[in-house]
């Protein structure tokens, strides 16, 4: 079994999460990725959010949200994807950037539109009423 490691970013507003969509994809993720050699979650959140997306996290606000794991996303069944997800505060306006061709507001009815992990992930944001 392998597992890939990746780090993402929670962001709601008005009850609804924001998700990217990569070129040539048809399914949205939450914005984040695997971390470079050495990195801590905190740094590998920090880089990825302003490649993706072209904003700066506030590191002072990060928070810890929960780690979530399931088959990773058009890959082999024995592939699994483990995604730590935290919450944080950004600045600057948020644009695409880098891979990322669209971003996209969704709520607990779009969920047919994310991986398996983010469904998960889902799930618990609509439990604690933060996704309608």
């Amino acid at each position: 079994m392998t597992t890939i490691d990746k780090i993402a970013w929670i962001h709601v507003n008005n009850g609804q999460i924001l998700c990217a969509r990569s070129k040539g994809q048809e399914s949205y993720y939450l914005p984040g990725g695997k971390r470079d050699p050495g990195e801590s979650d905190q740094d590998t959140l920090i880089r990825e959010i302003e490649e993706e997306l072209s904003v700066q996290i506030e590191q002072d606000t990060i928070h810890f949200f929960g780690t979530f794991e399931a088959r990773a996303h058009g890959k082999s069944e024995d592939i699994t994807v483990k995604m730590t997800c935290y919450t944080a505060d950004f600045s600057g306006i948020l644009r695409p950037a880098s891979e990322i061709e669209e971003l996209a507001w969704l709520n607990y009815k779009d969920l047919h539109l994310v991986s398996q992990v983010s469904q998960l992930i889902f799930e618990q944001l609509y439990a604690l009423k933060w996704l309608e």
